[in-house]
């Protein structure tokens, strides 16, 4: 079949073009901008790349099938023909998934406002090492396994990274809800993506709706210690599992503790010791990222409905996902360290871990407000509880964007706040001021700095001149 993907340089879209393309499927695909590594990949793969966008070109090309991306809308010159001409079927990525990939296959879909992609990354990881030969679609840039995407064994399971954001400007229903799952991870829920959904309330909804899909031989994995998440229970039509530090957890993390090479904890199933992890990461998020992994791989592929067999070989080289408290230089003066955070939870979680790891440094924190959730106003309150943990705090520019109406956060009074509470702060206009702020503040505090730059864009390239200047040192 010859399918054209519209928005083909996206990672989940470059991601599903490759995967098709291995199933045998002749891939295009347009986009405006198309960098490496994903135009690397793609090409290395046989996938035509077209610059742009151009209704000829799909009326001269003829596809049986359009995928759009969901970064697209009414006013794209192939978009209106698409409409106009009904010469062409169309879809969007997560239908796209689901047909020629996953209506087969016994899915673990991972969700959550959290850990998506920490925690698909290491299922797939772990199935990898117990010798099971998984697919796996994984949303970031994993370092374990080596690239984001497989089809794997066609019995073997298929692990995705279930989003709960919108399918496609046709189709308002959150991508997991395509992903026929057979265990669903549920990390956390709270209120994010305010773009399209109104309140906490409309966010659960939609995780209601994807708990009504799993069937009877499938398994629910809910984190048991958020007050949200457990909001949906109970549920009677599937097996539901809690995972995390209540008593009341199916299976428990015991003995967390931060060490100087990341963090070791006990899993224990059912009131049996299962699995005992010493390994790289920190902070409690990822423990538990890890415990839903270890329950999610083993069931996936136990014969007794008991995981105590599944020993998760290898997790304690696991190396990550880039972007994601990926170090970026270290020194004994300073130590540079990216993470992808969005949201006010995920900021103070990995601030917290930071800070247990390096107790004796000085804790640094650059943040963008980028993301639909992080610059909107509503959320200043939760950003301060979340920054303050941090010793020192540069904030870049919260932009607005055209055509929106929503009260963008306020960076001036989020630093006066943050300086009343003693953290010293300062707002920035620019990417290029915050550079400077950032550079002046290092400079005037003690050296053994960790500087952490939390955003889920590029700062304007701030974040590779910083540590490269930093390394110089």
């Amino acid at each position: 079949m010859r399918i054209y993907f519209l928005g083909v340089a996206g990672t989940a879209m470059g991601n599903a073009a490759l995967l098709l393309r291995d199933l045998g499927h002749e891939i295009i695909g347009s986009d405006q901008a198309v960098y490496p590594p994903m135009s690397d990949m793609l090409l290395d793969a046989g996938v035509e790349i077209l610059e742009g966008y151009r209704a000829d070109r799909l009326s001269d090309l003829k596809p049986d099938l359009v995928v759009v991306g969901n970064a697209f809308s009414r006013g794209n010159e192939e978009v209106e023909y698409l409409l106009e001409s009904r010469a062409l079927e169309f879809v969007s990525l997560p239908e796209a998934l689901k047909r020629f990939v996953l209506s087969t296959r016994r899915n673990i879909v991972v969700t959550g406002t959290h850990g998506k992609t920490t925690t698909s990354a290491l299922t797939a990881f772990l199935l990898q090492q117990a010798n099971v030969d998984p697919g796996f679609m994984i949303g970031g840039a994993p370092l374990d396994p080596e690239k984001g995407w497989a089809n794997g064994d066609p019995n073997a399971p298929f692990v995705i990274e279930g989003d709960e954001y919108d399918s496609a400007f046709f189709d308002k229903r959150s991508k997991f809800i395509h992903y026929a799952p057979h265990i669903v991870i549920l990390n956390n829920l709270e209120f994010d993506h305010a773009d399209i959904f109104r309140d906490l309330q409309d966010v659960k909804r939609t995780f209601e709706h994807l708990t009504r899909i799993v069937p009877k031989n499938g398994f629910l994995l809910v984190n048991g210690d958020d007050e949200n998440a457990l909001s949906l229970l109970p549920i009677s039509w599937t097996k539901v599992y809690q995972v995390g530090l209540a008593e009341e957890c199916d299976l428990r993390i015991e003995n967390y503790r931060t060490t100087s090479h990341g963090s070791s904890f006990d899993l224990v199933w059912q009131g049996r010791q299962w699995i005992s992890v010493k390994w790289p990461m920190t902070g409690l998020f990822n423990a538990r990222n890890a415990a839903m992994a270890c329950l999610a791989a083993a069931l996936s592929i136990s014969e007794t409905g008991s995981p105590l067999s599944f020993e998760a070989k290898g997790i304690a080289s696991f190396r990550g996902v880039k972007r994601r408290q990926q170090i970026l230089s270290e020194s004994e003066q300073r130590i540079v360290i990216e993470d992808f955070a969005h949201h006010p939870t995920a900021i103070r979680e990995i601030l917290r871990a930071l800070k247990n790891r390096y107790e004796n440094w000085t804790l640094v924190a650059a943040f963008e407000p980028r993301s639909n959730t992080s610059r909107l106003d509503v959320m200043r309150e939760p950003m301060l509880d979340a920054l303050s943990i941090a010793d020192a705090v540069v904030i870049g520019a919260a932009k607005h964007r055209s055509n929106e109406n929503v009260e963008v956060m306020d960076t001036e009074s989020l630093a006066s706040q943050l300086r009343d509470r003693g953290t010293s702060a300062v707002a920035s206009d620019s990417n290029e001021e915050a550079l400077h702020s950032l550079n002046d503040l290092c400079s005037k505090l003690q050296y053994r700095q960790v500087v952490v730059f939390l955003t889920n864009g590029s700062f304007g390239g701030i974040i590779e001149r910083f540590a490269e200047a930093s390394g110089a040192d």
